[in-house]
C-alpha cells in the first residue's frame, strides 16, 4: 500500500460539485478523514448486468485508499473493466423537528466516493487491507482472533477505491425556521440526538464456560 498523503483539499470535480445545500458540503480531506473513521459499513453503488444495485459492505481506510468487500463489484468488474462505483457513508446525529415539517430535517455526517475500483490481488497487500476491515470495525481483534489462511484469503474478493475523488456533507444545528413566522406558532422545536452506544457482549452459546470477552470488546461495550 501506498502511504504518500493525499492533497489535504478534496478536489472539486462534475461528480463532487455541491449543487444543493452548498453550506453544508466541504472539501476538507481532514473531515473525510473523520466521517469514514466514525464507521465501518459502507454502501456501493454499482452496476452489474446493466441492473444498478447498493449493496452494504464493511470497508477500512487507509488515508488514501478505502477497502472493501466486494464480490457484487468484482462481477462487474470482470464484466465491464473500468467502471466506475460510487460508495457511501453516512452517520445519522439526530432529527431536526422544526416548527412546519416543510423545514424538519436531519443533522447528518456523509461522505461519497468515485472511481474506479481494482481487485486487490497482491497478498501482503491484501492481508493488510482486511486488517484494516476488522480493526476499523473492531480495534484490537485482529491480533487477537485468527487471521485467515492461504484457502480464506484466496476465496475473499477485496477492491481498493481511491479517495482521490471524494466529496463531504455534515449538518449542524437547530432548526432554521426560528426567526420567520412559524415562531409565532408557539410549537416546539429542536433537535433530537441520536447516539448509538454498544451493548454488553453476548456470548456464542456454543462457547466453552471460563473464556470470558477480551479487554478490547469488553471496553467497547457494558460489559
Amino acid at each position: 500500500m501506498n502511504n504518500d498523503q493525499l492533497p489535504s483539499a478534496l478536489p472539486e470535480t462534475d461528480r463532487t460539485r455541491h449543487r444543493r445545500l452548498r453550506e453544508q458540503g466541504s472539501l476538507d480531506r481532514a473531515q473525510l478523514d473523520a466521517v469514514l473513521e466514525a464507521g465501518f459499513v459502507c454502501h456501493l453503488g454499482v452496476v452489474v448486468d446493466g441492473v444498478p444495485m447498493v449493496v452494504p459492505t464493511v470497508y477500512g481506510s487507509d488515508g488514501r485508499h478505502l477497502y472493501f468487500h466486494g464480490s457484487v463489484a468484482s462481477r462487474s468488474l470482470v464484466a465491464s473493466p473500468g467502471a466506475a462505483v460510487c460508495v457511501t457513508v453516512t452517520h445519522v446525529d439526530g432529527l431536526v423537528l422544526a416548527r412546519s415539517v416543510f423545514e424538519h430535517g436531519v443533522n447528518y455526517r456523509s461522505a461519497m466516493v468515485h472511481g474506479v475500483p481494482r481487485l486487490v490481488t497482491d497478498p501482503e497487500e491484501k492481508l493488510a487491507g482486511l486488517r484494516l476491515l476488522t480493526e476499523q470495525a473492531t480495534p484490537g481483534q485482529w491480533d487477537y482472533a485468527r487471521r485467515p489462511n492461504r484457502k480464506e484469503l484466496a476465496a475473499t474478493a477485496l477492491l481498493a477505491l481511491s479517495l482521490e475523488e471524494a466529496s463531504v456533507k455534515i449538518r449542524t444545528g437547530a432548526p432554521d425556521d426560528g426567526d420567520g413566522p412559524d415562531a409565532e406558532l408557539g410549537i416546539w422545536a429542536g433537535v433530537l440526538p441520536l447516539k448509538p452506544t454498544w451493548g454488553a457482549p453476548e456470548a456464542d452459546p456454543l462457547l466453552p464456560d471460563g473464556i470470558a470477552p477480551p479487554p478490547h470488546i469488553t471496553a467497547r461495550g457494558g460489559a
